[in-house]
């Protein structure tokens, strides 16, 4: 993940630079666009998640200090954007959309039957407040930060079976905190926007096992999601 973090960090520097050496500062594209009270748009990124474990014991493989590992993946987001202008430099947004991800994990001191492989797909809902800097020419920097929940369709919290039959179950609604930052870069005919956003659950997502000293759930006292989004919002 932080090899993740600095590769968006670094495209995300990148492009201020590149729009104001070829964009021309001497041009200021769509110069009114924020002074609308409402404005529309859409989004579509990248995203990758993981789990935070918190244990009733300490148990773990001393080699990682955790009893289960993670391997992350690259998934994908897509969805809409409303936005409200509160004043010259806040903003109101609501982001509705879908992410779909995949996450692996299996314990550290079993063998292969531990493996488990959770394919989501979350409707996905924050509510931001967006704060910016005064407009450069073409472009703005920003910081967001917010609340927003989530529906977890691949949940499984409702299924009677559990692990003991090789289905791992999560809650079906999650809450979260979200902060981030990114650039509006204002171009002849929309603003481009991309953004980074980490997003951290707040609620306990694991559905236990109906054994109380489940290999996989009986240690957890807390599982969490959290996540790095990486957004490319057209407005």
């Amino acid at each position: 993940m932080k090899k993740f973090l600095i590769a968006a960090i670094v495209l995300l520097s990148a492009l201020p630079a590149r729009a104001q050496l070829f964009g021309g500062e001497d041009v200021i594209n769509n110069p009114n666009f924020d002074m609308q009270r409402f404005s529309w748009g859409y989004f579509l990124g990248f995203n990758t998640y993981d789990f935070d474990f918190d244990y009733k014991n300490y148990k773990a493989s001393p080699a990682t200090g955790k009893d289960f590992s993670i391997d992350r993946t690259i998934g994908f987001n897509v969805g809409l954007i409303g936005n409200m202008r509160l004043s010259d430099h806040l903003d109101l947004r609501l982001e509705p959309g879908v992410s779909f991800n995949r996450i692996n994990f299996q314990a550290t001191k079993a063998d292969s039957k531990t493996f488990r492989e959770i394919n989501s797909t979350f409707v996905h809902i924050p509510l931001l407040l967006k704060f910016s800097t005064t407009r450069i020419n073409n472009f703005k920097p920003f910081v967001v930060g917010g609340v927003s929940t989530s529906l977890n369709l691949s949940s499984n919290e409702n299924n009677p079976e559990d692990n003991s039959d090789g289905q791992f179950r999560m809650t079906t609604n999650n809450f979260y905190y979200e902060i981030g930052f990114g650039i509006d870069l204002y171009l002849y005919y929309f603003k481009f926007t991309p953004s980074i956003r980490g997003v951290f659950a707040i609620n306990d997502e694991l559905v236990r096992d109906n054994d109380p000293n489940s290999f996989y759930t009986g240690n957890i006292e807390k599982m969490s999601s959290r996540a790095v989004f990486i957004n490319f919002t057209f407005q």
